[in-house]
């Protein structure tokens, strides 16, 4: 296969998990610390696990099954979307339950696999609601639950909500600051510019079962980057152009700043195998291509430093549970997990 991405630079691969820092909290964290690895690359999938190239809703007959395969497979995460509303413009609607209610039936349908969320609205939810919901889970799960958390990116849905698509970045940063207080502190006081206040007499319960619950931005969020270097724990993308993933990682870690500090960068992508294993690799639209072309490419992202590939299966033209078959016997060998 015809290189499609330039070259790796170094990646580091030792990192310093000092007492008290993030990273040191998170190396104990079941979900995060087998889903992101520093040095290498794991694979998750996107809920809906089935094939639905020509309609805006999946069909969910064995949805429970796919997953129980996938975590039996060894893959490392199952990723679920936030889409309150059927919008005819953007014509999908992803696992069709809400996230939360759909993360409760995983944590009594699986044992080992991750369960994430790619990602909660923030910008129209309640981050009080998001906290609970999310501790709650997390201790059903036994500390397997990652919250990735977005501005989302459908426009038409913010007047149902009463909020002001121009204030999204504004908003997701107060939310944010308030979720991350009263997941992590005991009787806080705290402030909203958004929301409500906490005055040191009321305190959240359940807390996550670690620490902290790892905190993911999914996409831009409408922020600077230096702001998710900081705030963040780790960063799913979407699919771009794969030649420009090198930059993307450079500018991420350089705003991170310390080269010994691991918070991820991964990506979705709508993904498409080929029953042919030599058939090339296509990028647009989605992922598409032969097994062959494929480790290759992942090959080269994981010297490069993506440490998550998050797969679609909308646009699958085979059945999922034989594309899961495939990619378990051919391709999930070559980036065991821990």
């Amino acid at each position: 296969m015809t290189d499609p991405v330039q070259r790796p630079t170094a990646q580091p691969t030792s990192f310093r998990p000092v007492a008290g820092d993030r990273y040191c909290e998170l190396t104990q964290h079941s979900a995060f610390s087998r889903v992101f690895q520093p040095g290498k690359l794991t694979f998750g999938l996107i809920a809906p696990l089935e094939p639905y190239p020509n309609s805006h809703k999946p069909a969910l007959m064995q949805h429970t099954k796919l997953v129980q395969q996938a975590e039996a497979l060894g893959f490392s995460a199952i990723w679920l979307r936030d889409v309150p509303f059927y919008d005819p413009g953007f014509g999908d609607v992803a696992q069709v339950y809400d996230p939360m209610v759909y993360a409760g039936w995983l944590a009594a349908h699986t044992r080992t696999i991750a369960i994430g969320t790619a990602g909660i609205i923030l910008t129209l939810r309640d981050p009080v609601i998001v906290a609970k919901q999310a501790a709650s889970i997390d201790q059903l799960l036994g500390g397997r639950f990652l919250l990735g958390l977005s501005t989302g990116d459908r426009r038409a849905e913010y007047p149902v909500f009463s909020a002001d698509y121009e204030l999204r970045a504004e908003r997701y940063r107060d939310a944010f600051e308030l979720l991350q207080t009263v997941l992590k502190e005991s009787f806080p006081v705290h402030k909203s510019r958004f929301h409500g206040r906490l005055d040191g007499t009321l305190d959240l319960i359940p807390k996550p079962v670690g620490p902290r619950m790892p905190l993911l931005a999914i996409g831009q969020c409408s922020q600077d980057i230096s702001w998710l270097a900081r705030n963040t724990d780790g960063r799913l993308g979407h699919q771009g152009d794969f030649r420009e993933i090198p930059k993307i990682i450079e500018r991420w870690r350089a705003a991170i700043g310390d080269a010994q500090v691991f918070k991820p960068y991964g990506y979705g992508a709508f993904f498409d195998l080929d029953k042919n294993p030599d058939a090339p690799l296509q990028q647009k639209p989605g992922m598409r291509g032969g097994r062959h072309a494929l480790l290759e490419l992942w090959k080269l992202q994981e010297s490069q430093g993506v440490s998550h590939v998050a797969l679609n299966f909308r646009t699958l033209r085979r059945p999922a549970q034989e594309v899961l078959d495939e990619l378990a016997e051919y391709i999930l060998p070559h980036f065991p997990l821990n």
